[in-house]
């Protein structure tokens, strides 16, 4: 298999006498969270093309075929352009002011929190917002309104993520940087396809493994994935067997002397439980639940425990499952049973999906969260932010908010009367699409803040509010290496469209709180949210925008003159409160559903390259649907044979929850017994969305859904099912 790489490109050198006119400015891609740097040409308030930034250590100035069509994105259909409102679903939206809209809501609000308390009220929110966006919001909710109902679609995404880093680290927060990719010779990639979803990343991987062969690198997916490609090694694991084929890993690290006894020793505990578990199951045994052959398992161990950098990547795989956390904290006690983490070119490396999911965790953007990586389940975190937001004693509440899947279930239980969503779509993205629609079918005022309508969230609305989208507004987005750019504004929003902080900031307003929220630029709201940090293990409270505007900072940064740090952990010492990392053990458990004669094949979900997300974007951008302009299921051939379906025909996949027709595609680089499809479609692009049939089981300690792992039938004609 071979990769066409023209789609990850150095276009900054690529200087043409068409350009000559252009006025350029820096800028931040919106896309994934690779965070890459962006060249903006304009003309007058028009983008005319858009360019990797040489100076940005994200991307070097490379860029994809998404962030590469954002000029084409600037000028699609579909942008919601003025506020919109209606009495009662099925009357058609109808144009109103921006003070007839905002005084709606502040009406049903106050009424609402007067009659049924502040947590018939939510927030359901996206990692596409700055974090200035994240800070008010939160303000608002948690600090004024009396309600943790603020819930993120990086639920959906990082979750897990967070558990997992806390638990075995102390702490969130990747501890690697980009640049410990050309220091690394072992680099494992686990449920992550780069090549499609971190394709700048991924392509800095292929230029260290090309300027240095003797580089490993293993992938384990149960596809044959584009990212392959570079893979000295794949392993085609059982969905669901991740738990095994890391405790494997680590029972053959053990087996060959490759542990480092005296970094456990020092810096970590809970060793000898682990040993003791992981011992108790043979390298086949756990070889077998992973579904891969020993001897590629033991090829791992072997280059893992070899190296002298090693490195690990990971995303939605892991992260959208049952399991997730257990499967993490198997993940990072690889690096500490070996002492690769926080030294050069080592380090459990989690992938963000969206641009600012890293700055949604740090202005405390979940319903379990508080600015500063505070919980709100701490007593004396929640006095901290009582104080900053000079807030009577107690105002915040004690117990964390609805996460996601209990946040619907929630509306469609009467609980929740009011929500808010903001730059998100769930009525794609979520599980249990069936239950999306009744829960906001139940709501009593549901408000969608959007850059485009329609979307299928849209559709279900009360009042849609334009947001400005992209380079219509400035603030700040974290990547997954923890560096902090600034985005700057160099057009002016669409129709009425406004930043999303000036609308919830105005809202707050209405309801009595102006003072508190006397915010006139993005700037003010910087300077106040980076306060909330000092002290704290993401202490920004050095930064200003001018110092962004020489260029983006990794935190810590918690002075004016403080030195750029590139990794976590460097002095060993980790954020528990005696200073020493976990190990924590989990044995094998199987996925929340098994396959069963009824249900005898697994679907796993995912994305593809030049779409993101629920297409509200790329859907509309012809360019980018050329390579795949429509959903498709991938089946293995033998899979093909045995249910008598063909290439190319359209059939209907069927869960315990529900079905979805979608196009068979014959594909052999995937395991027999697993299907694949992408999450991208929805119901205006005229099909089913996938998600109306996955799983909407979650991990008991993430609460992240289990979107990755179905028991599904597939049928030419649904009558049969």
């Amino acid at each position: 298999m071979k990769i066409n790489m023209d789609f990850v490109q150095p276009t900054f050198d690529k200087e043409e006498p068409s350009d000559a006119h252009l006025q350029w400015n820096r800028s931040m891609c919106p896309y994934c969270g690779v965070g890459c740097g962006l060249l903006v040409g304009q003309a007058g308030n028009e983008i005319k093309k858009v360019k990797g930034d040489p100076q940005h250590p994200a991307n070097l100035g490379m860029i994809c075929a998404k962030g590469g069509t954002l000029a084409e994105m600037m000028k699609a259909p579909g942008r919601a352009l003025f506020p919109l409102s209606r009495e009662n679903r099925g009357e058609p939206l109808a144009r109103v002011t921006w003070d007839a809209a905002l005084d709606r809501i502040t009406e049903k609000i106050r009424s609402t929190v007067r009659e049924h308390g502040p947590d018939s009220f939510a927030f359901y929110i996206s990692g596409q917002l700055l974090s200035e966006d994240y800070y008010v919001i939160n303000k608002f909710a948690k600090g004024f309104l009396g309600t943790n109902n603020v819930d993120s679609n990086s639920r959906l995404c990082m979750a897990s993520a967070v558990v997992g880093y806390t638990t075995s680290l102390g702490s969130d927060g990747p501890p690697c940087s980009y640049s410990d990719i050309e220091l690394a010779d072992c680099i494992v990639i686990t449920g992550a396809n780069m090549a499609e979803c971190h394709p700048v990343l991924y392509q800095r991987i292929r230029q260290h493994k090309q300027k240095n062969p003797k580089t490993r690198i293993i992938v384990i997916d149960p596809r044959r994935t584009l990212t392959c490609e570079i893979a000295d090694l794949h392993l085609p694991l059982l969905p669901g067997g991740d738990v095994a084929l890391t405790n494997g890993l680590l029972r053959l690290l053990i087996e060959n002397g490759r542990i480092d006894r005296d970094f456990i020793g020092r810096h970590t505990t809970g060793w000898e439980e682990t040993e003791r578990d992981i011992l108790k199951d043979s390298p086949q045994i756990l070889a077998n639940q992973a579904g891969v052959s020993l001897s590629a398992l033991a090829q791992a161990a072997e280059w893992i425990g070899a190296s002298k950098g090693f490195l690990s990547f990971w995303t939605m795989g892991l992260n959208q499952s049952s399991h997730a956390t257990a499967k993490i904290q198997s993940l990072i006690n690889l690096h500490l049973a070996t002492g690769r983490i926080g030294v050069p070119g080592s380090g459990p490396f989690s992938l963000t999906g969206q641009p600012n999911a890293m700055g949604g965790r740090e202005t405390g953007g979940l319903s379990t969260l508080l600015p500063g990586y505070r919980r709100i389940a701490d007593p004396a975190a929640r006095a901290a932010m009582e104080k900053l937001w000079k807030v009577p004693a107690g105002r915040i509440a004690a117990d964390n908010g609805h996460h996601a899947v209990e946040l619907f279930d929630a509306l469609e239980q009467g609980k929740v009367k009011v929500v808010w969503v903001i730059a998100t779509n769930p009525m794609v993205s979520m599980p249990r699409l069936d239950r999306i629609r009744k829960a906001l079918a139940k709501a009593e005022l549901v408000i969608v803040q959007d850059a485009y309508h329609p979307t299928e969230t849209s559709e279900a609305a009360h009042v849609v509010l334009p947001a400005a989208q992209w380079a219509e507004r400035q603030g700040t987005v974290t990547n997954s290496e923890r560096r902090v750019s600034l985005l700057r504004q160099v057009v002016e929003p669409a129709g009425e469209a406004r930043p999303d902080w000036q609308i919830v900031r105005d809202v707050a307003a209405r309801l009595g709180y102006a003072k508190d929220f006397d915010f006139k630029t993005s700037e003010d709201v910087f300077m106040e949210y980076r306060e909330t940090t000092r002290g704290t293990r993401v202490d920004i409270s050095g930064l200003t925008y001018q110092r962004l505007k020489m260029g983006p900072v990794q935190w810590p940064f918690p002075e004016e003159d403080s030195p750029v740090s590139k990794r976590l952990y460097e002095d060993r010492k980790f954020a528990h409160a005696d200073g020493r990392a976990r190990f924590v053990f989990n044995p094998y458990r199987d996925a929340a559903e098994i396959v069963d004669p009824k249900y005898p094949l697994i679907l796993i979900t995912g994305r593809i390259r030049d779409q993101w997300h629920t297409m509200t974007r790329t859907g509309k951008i012809q360019q980018l649907l050329k390579s795949q302009s429509e959903a498709f299921l991938d089946m293995h051939p033998e899979d093909l044979k045995e249910y008598a379906l063909r290439d190319g025909e359209l059939v209907w996949v069927t869960s315990r929850r529900g079905s979805f027709r979608i196009k068979l595609k014959r594909k052999e680089d995937i395991r027999r017994g697993t299907l694949f499809a992408p999450m991208h479609w929805g119901s205006l692009f005229g099909t089913a969305s996938v998600n109306d049939s996955v799983n909407d089981a979650f991990d008991p300690l993430s609460k992240q859904p289990e979107l990755k792992y179905s028991a599904v039938r597939v049928t030419r004609d649904l009558a049969v099912c």
